[in-house]
């Protein structure tokens, strides 16, 4: 029986993740449920108005969200709804569903991270073809690309660089929403496309790494290499504070070389894969993830005692 929190751990399937999470909450003392939002439900046959498997008369006492599964407008609708629910009950949502919406939306992403002062390519979010073709002709040429993006996408997919009207789909292929953030090439004087994935939980930086791409798109999914990297104090500042622009109790955090000594920040992801990272990390990422959920639990329910370890080796 664990010594800490009832844990409901919300994921898809049976990964890599999945199981190092299982393993590092029941170290620590919790006790883990391991389900999907497509099991859960709205109930008012229920003592709490919230059907969760494995917590037939109660709430969970803390949520932690993997994954959420891809469906119909409505259906992510409904489990945004649940984990708002939960949230709004009281229990711990590590992330909250307002920080799943800011990170799912990358518009809204690039606003949180512009209003909180933090530096990010030059993006522009709108609706028409005609609009769309009229900015590309103000601010694209062949030296100076635009890079087209799915509003809500992850993992390097369906990118493409726009120089010029000709490149952008029709208004159908992108839902009728055109994200174009300026492409920023390489660094003078560096090797290559790369940028940087920092893990951020808690406020702390916990782990960094160079995803190197065989091509302009950087991402692990589509081939990169992943590379050791140690954050420096302003990578880590920048990592940290875009997290909390967003309200996310985790993330991944990408960043690019300015060509100034700095960085941009590129994107937030509330719901980010660190396997490729751990590779090239000397501890285990998923115990000090899991050190600062339950620390974070414990602060705001009184459940358990999972004091934060050092990060390191």
């Amino acid at each position: 029986m664990g010594t800490g929190p009832d844990v409901a751990l919300f994921i898809s399937g049976a990964d890599w993740h999945a199981r190092r999470l299982v393993l590092a909450l029941r170290a620590a003392g919790a006790a883990v449920t391991r389900t999907s939002l497509t099991r859960c439900r709205f109930s008012t046959n229920h003592p709490a108005g919230l059907d969760i498997p494995g917590f037939p008369d109660r709430l969970p006492d803390a949520v932690f969200v993997r994954t959420i599964d891809a469906g119909s407008f409505e259906a992510v609708t409904l489990r945004l709804g649940l984990l708002h629910a939960l949230a709004t009950a009281g229990v711990p949502v590590w992330n909250a569903p307002r920080a799943i919406e800011a990170c799912v939306d990358k518009a809204q992403t690039t606003w949180r991270l512009q209003r909180s002062g933090l530096p990010t390519p030059a993006t522009w979010a709108l609706e028409s073809h005609e609009a769309a073709s009229a900015l590309v002709a103000a601010e694209a040429t062949a030296d100076r690309p635009l890079v087209l993006k799915p509003l809500f996408g992850s993992q390097g997919k369906a990118l493409r660089l726009v120089t010029g009207a000709d490149d952008l789909p029709p208004p159908e292929a992108v839902s009728g929403v055109y994200y174009l953030q300026r492409f920023i090439g390489p660094a003078s004087g560096t090797a290559g496309f790369h940028d940087h994935r920092v893990l951020v939980a808690g406020g702390r930086s916990l782990a960094g790494m160079i995803r190197r791409g065989t091509g302009w798109i950087t991402n692990i999914k589509q081939g990169a290499r992943a590379e050791g990297w140690a954050p420096d104090a302003e990578a880590e500042r920048l990592a940290v504070a875009a997290a909390a622009a967003v309200g996310a109790d985790y993330a991944g955090v990408d960043l690019i070389a300015d060509g100034a000594g700095g960085y941009l920040v590129l994107e937030v992801n509330s719901m980010p894969a660190w396997s490729g990272l751990q590779t090239v990390t000397g501890f285990d990422l998923t115990g000090a993830m899991v050190d600062a959920f339950l620390a974070d639990v414990a602060a705001r329910t009184g459940l358990g005692r999972a004091p934060l370890r050092a990060v390191g080796p």
